[in-house]
């Protein structure tokens, strides 16, 4: 049967959720990782909804064996966060968001969802926000930007966001201008600090973050370098003038 497994009791009071599946440039699972690593989370439950492959995760220096998506908890921040090792299969969004939201919804939690739109432009990645429920609020209380036009959100992410809406829950889904064929940290940072931070009131230190942006950004560059000279030496056809 469907359920959240839960491992151990937290004392938890209208905690906030912030889900990091995978998606465009990482930024969800980026920003669930950091959050996990940087406040030094609890593994709280495990995911068995229906849909998710049976697969067992280790990870390195470890012999434990985990479920592919699982909660992790802070008492101390009144947080949780939705860790995935693994995409959800389109097919299988709808009974999975059904599983977890239904589960939000009994523990009264107010799910932050997390979505990159790919882009191809440099700067500051731009953020804006849409809510479920009294989600709209929340977002007009913290600053978060509406957005400038029309669109949807796909995946198993725009799955939870629609039943979330549908079940009635106050949630927040934010976007994200990210990189599509690359993972992209600076796109999580700004997740993180523009958003997260003020919407589930904990501080968080970003500076691994920047520093895996700035390696990010020097490997394209050198990518690029590399393609364009792979380019210039490689053998080719191309059509001359009419008359030449």
């Amino acid at each position: 049967m469907a359920h959240i497994e839960e491992f151990t009791d937290v004392d938890l009071t209208e905690p906030t959720l912030v889900e990091g599946l995978p998606g465009v440039g990482l930024v969800g699972k980026i920003a669930a990782d950091h959050l996990v690593e940087e406040f030094g989370m609890t593994e709280f439950a495990a995911c068995r909804c229906e849909g998710l492959p049976d697969v067992a995760v280790y990870h390195e220096g470890s012999r434990d064996v985990k479920a592919p998506v699982r909660i992790y908890a802070d008492e101390a921040r009144d947080l949780l966060v939705l860790q995935s090792d693994i995409p959800v299969s389109p097919s299988a969004a709808e009974e999975f968001a059904g599983c977890v939201t239904g589960w939000l919804a009994e523990r009264d939690v107010t799910p932050v969802y997390l979505s990159g739109l790919p882009v191809e432009k440099e700067g500051v990645p731009g953020l804006y926000g849409i809510g479920t429920g009294a989600g709209g609020a929340l977002l007009e209380e913290h600053g978060v930007s509406t957005p400038e036009e029309s669109g949807l959100i796909s995946g198993p992410t725009g799955a939870l966001v629609a039943e979330a809406g549908q079940q009635g829950v106050d949630g927040v889904a934010l976007v994200v201008e990210a990189s599509q064929g690359f993972p992209d940290p600076e796109a999580a940072r700004v997740i993180l600090t523009e958003a997260v931070e003020p919407i589930a009131g904990v501080e968080v230190d970003t500076d691994r973050l920047v520093e895996q942006a700035d390696r990010i950004a020097t490997a394209r560059e050198n990518l690029a370098e590399r393609m364009q000279e792979a380019q210039d030496e490689s053998t080719r056809a191309q059509p001359l003038g009419m008359y030449q």
